[in-house]
């Protein structure tokens, strides 16, 4: 304990003590935060910073971009060629990146088209999708290692948005409209730095969204794997009726079909997993989808599956690029709502893939530059009919595993996917529509086994569970859209549940030194009557003023449930001594607000009338001035902040002048008596039961 000198042990009755006393040592004086910033602030210079606005300094800051170098760096940060490049290491990585992205464009061909039926629009479109924003991505995409492209849960949900708003003839304008939109909000997510609201789309949340949204997949290539066309089903529920207009239409099914969807799944499914078991093994994983399509396609041409058993396939793929144009802007209130979601799972799909490669291999990921990255990668590409796209885990964990180092792969996978939009286009006509429907089912396994985390996650945490659970729920039930609206409300609901069920703890000295830790902890902790030290682990706001008040009333014995009844910590016999100096830890308390800051100044009201000394310990810089422009310092003296428990708790002591020296208390073992003025005990005790608050 800080600031005790001349304390000494005694000898009990007949014998020594061994026992050491914490209060022996000569240490520093207790500090204050008013004592503390005049030996270590900077007290010249602190109030020329607080005295200039905020904007003052945002402006002197652009100022300075203005100028050549902070141009020149500007222009680096935007474009992050110019500085991975220059350290590229030709020999070492180039190789790597040649495999891994001509590996990856075999990939996205196939599934640029697949996914291409998810979204309503031609398959010709997947494949624009998977050459723009790929192109782009490479040239402001701070990732090394992420590969963007079609993403199958971003397809359903602009298919839904295309179904719902317009008619058929014209779902390839509204992908560019949807696109537009969606872009025109990352683009301003960017300016206004808001890549931060990615963090409250919690892994849980995330991960149950594209496992619920698997499902709606699955069961969306349903009628194209029994060759049943069927109208898509939209809106809330649209998975079960689904499922029931296919079970009836099941008779109508086409045997042809449906013999391709299984053997293309008998293919593809043992494929995939040979990719994954040797994956170490394997120089390159195997171009199951490729192969399959190639298969399917000159069976298909040498069958004449298309004309004898009307076998539904892709037909012309047009070459080159279609014509820039400039999606309608008379639609983009219609689909304001459609593609907020869309924004949001696409940049927290991306950034937290982003983040998990760049953490494994130690390096940064820029939040907003992404915002910026995909947000000009999908407006540009908006123009040339391609509909969202995002990084996808598939594609970026085969990048990884193929070899790639950087973003260069990006420019090997674009010349794969040019040489086919260019040349390659027609090898493709009699490619069976089913082939890729059961290609989107096959993509889909690595979202199916995040079930398997699921026993791994009840043991971690139970509360992220039920959010895992209910996002899940909501997402099938009703819809992606609205499944993760569900989730994150439900998610967040949780974060502040939890703020509303915490524990004021109350702290002993732990013997022989100078820490505090809650009494609940030990039977060996000591306690000093009349002195109660209590910590407060939670922001301090609106909606946690009311059990603030109840639990602190309760432990110093204040108000209607506290007044008459002091609180003891010693042992059952023991008479209750009223409480004469109040420590609040407030090392926990992250935030306050106004409501919060006015219920501690009110505290200290409450306890200035009942004699009691309150003193606060270590806040921070931003409580302790929403505390003071509360009006905490006309209830208080600066003196009563103290920096830290121990400071705080030595000054207590030394104020009271009854510590001089520690003995041992006859030979009771669980009482210490202080002796001063007043005979004093301090007791080994345990934490009262804290009243019940919600």
């Amino acid at each position: 304990m800080s600031g005790l000198r001349g304390a000494r042990t005694c000898p009990g009755p007949g014998e020594a003590s061994d026992l050491k006393s914490p209060l022996g040592a000569k240490f520093r004086e207790p500090l204050t935060e008013s004592r503390f910033q005049q030996l270590f602030g900077d007290a010249e210079q602190e109030p020329e910073l607080l005295a200039e606005p905020r904007w003052s300094r945002l402006w002197r800051r652009r100022a300075r971009a203005c100028s050549g170098p902070g141009a020149w760096r500007l222009l680096m940060a935007r474009l992050p060629p110019l500085r991975w490049l220059p350290h590229y290491r030709w020999r070492a990585w180039l190789l790597g990146d040649t495999v891994a992205g001509l590996t990856v464009g075999i990939v996205h061909v196939p599934q640029g088209m697949a996914f291409a039926l998810l979204t309503s629009v031609p398959p010709v479109f997947g494949l624009y999708t998977s050459f723009f924003p790929v192109l782009i991505y490479t040239l402001l995409g701070t990732g090394r290692h992420l590969s963007t492209g079609t993403f199958a849960v971003l397809s359903l949900m602009t298919g839904s948005a295309v179904e719902r708003l317009v008619p058929e003839p014209l779902s390839g304008n509204l992908s560019g409209i949807e696109r537009e939109q969606l872009d025109a909000q990352r683009l301003g997510m960017f300016a206004l730095q808001l890549g931060v609201l990615a963090t409250f789309l919690s892994e849980p949340v995330v991960k149950a969204l594209t496992s619920g949204a698997a499902l709606h997949v699955l069961v969306s290539q349903l009628p194209s794997l029994l060759g049943v066309p069927l109208p898509r089903q939209i809106g809330c529920f649209a998975l079960f009726k689904t499922l029931a207009a296919v079970m009836t239409a099941l008779p109508r099914s086409s045997p042809a079909e449906l013999t391709i969807s299984a053997l293309s799944l008998a293919l593809l499914v043992p494929v995939k997993e040979l990719n994954v078991r040797f994956r170490d093994r394997l120089p390159t994983p195997i171009p199951g989808e490729i192969a399959m399509v190639l298969l399917a396609s000159v069976l298909c041409f040498t069958s004449s599956l298309d004309t004898r058993y009307n076998v539904q396939i892709v037909g012309l793929l047009p070459r080159g690029f279609p014509q820039p144009l400039l999606p309608s802007l008379a639609e983009l209130p219609r689909i304001l709502a459609d593609s907020l979601p869309m924004a949001l799972v696409t940049f927290a799909v991306s950034a937290s893939l982003a983040s998990i490669y760049a953490d494994k291999y130690n390096y940064t990921i820029d939040s907003n530059q992404e915002l910026l990255a995909h947000g000009v990668s999908n407006l540009v590409s908006s123009l040339f009919s391609c509909f969202p796209n995002s990084a996808t885990l598939a594609t970026t964990s085969l990048l990884v595993d193929a070899g790639g180092n950087t973003q260069l792969a990006g420019l090997f996978s674009c010349l794969v996917v040019l040489s086919v939009l260019l040349w390659l286009g027609p090898l493709f006509y009699y490619l069976p529509k089913a082939v890729l429907a059961c290609i989107n089912i096959s993509s889909m396994r690595q979202m199916f086994f995040q079930m398997r985390e699921l026993p791994q996650l009840w043991r971690t945490s139970r509360v992220d569970f039920a959010v895992w659970t209910v996002t899940w729920v909501a997402v099938v039930t009703l819809s992606v859209d609205l499944g993760l609206a569900v989730g994150v409300v439900f998610s967040m609901m949780t974060v502040v549940c939890r703020t509303q069920r915490v524990q004021c703890l109350a702290l002993g000295l732990a013997e022989g030194t100078e820490l505090y830790r809650p009494l609940r902890e030990s039977h060996k902790l000591l306690q000093v009557p009349g002195l109660c030290i209590l910590s407060y682990p939670a922001p301090l706001y609106f909606g946690t003023r009311g059990q603030f008040r109840r639990i602190l009333d309760w432990h110093l014995g204040l108000g209607e449930g506290g007044k008459g009844a002091p609180k003891t910590d010693g042992p059952p016999g023991a008479a209750a001594e009223p409480v004469r100096v109040a420590v609040l830890d407030c090392s926990g308390v992250t935030f306050a607000d106004a409501a919060g800051a006015r219920e501690v100044v009110q505290l200290a009201s409450r306890c200035r009338d009942a004699g009691i000394h309150l003193l606060l310990a270590q806040c921070n810089a931003s409580v302790r001035g929403t505390l003071t422009q509360a009006g905490l310092l006309d209830r208080v003296t600066p003196e009563q902040l103290f920096v830290s428990v121990q400071d705080a708790a030595a000054h207590a002591l030394e104020r009271s002048s009854v510590v001089q020296r520690l003995a041992q208390c006859g030979s009771d073992p669980v009482i210490w008596c202080v002796e001063g003025p007043s005979e004093t005990c301090v007791r080994r005790a345990t934490a009262p039961e804290s009243p019940d608050v919600m």
